[in-house]
């Protein structure tokens, strides 16, 4: 784990373990509840070849993210929440720019990701630009952001 000023020590997480567990229900909290969907066994089962990150803090899940491979230059970035008690104090921005790091030295130039409506000027402030026009998934307006890495 790498630990940062903020008392936030990141990490990975193996898919099944107990911290990815603990993501799990973080991101069911934050991201799925909400609209009312859960997670199907054939979507955590597809799941098992993502990289999957964590913020921790006295060793307990704070926010969360998942690195999808797709293709030899980029990732998906996705599923990323925040505690909500936590959300605005720069853990959810330190977890991105850690995954970044993480896609460079893996030799990736661009991260994306389909980001909803509401977290659209949170992606902007991490330098991310929207690509194209307004779609709709799990039924609520998201956005292609991506990222050209450089290092």
């Amino acid at each position: 784990m790498t630990p940062l000023p903020t008392q936030l020590e990141i990490g990975m997480a193996t898919h099944n373990s107990d911290l990815y567990r603990q993501a799990l229900a973080l991101r069911y909290e934050v991201l799925r509840r909400p609209i009312g969907l859960d997670f199907s066994d054939a979507q955590l089962a597809a799941e098992s070849d993502e990289l999957h990150l964590v913020g921790l803090q006295s060793d307990t899940v704070v926010v969360c993210l998942s690195l999808q491979y797709s293709g030899a230059d980029k990732f998906k970035m996705r599923q990323v929440a925040v505690l909500p008690a936590l959300q605005g104090q720069g853990l959810g921005s330190a977890l991105c720019r850690y995954a970044e790091k993480l896609a460079l030295a893996q030799g990736k130039t661009q991260i994306y990701c389909h980001a909803r409506q509401t977290a659209v000027a949170f992606y902007t402030r991490l330098g991310y630009e929207c690509v194209g026009e307004s779609f709709e998934e799990v039924g609520l307006p998201h956005y292609l952001m991506r990222k050209y890495l450089a290092d």
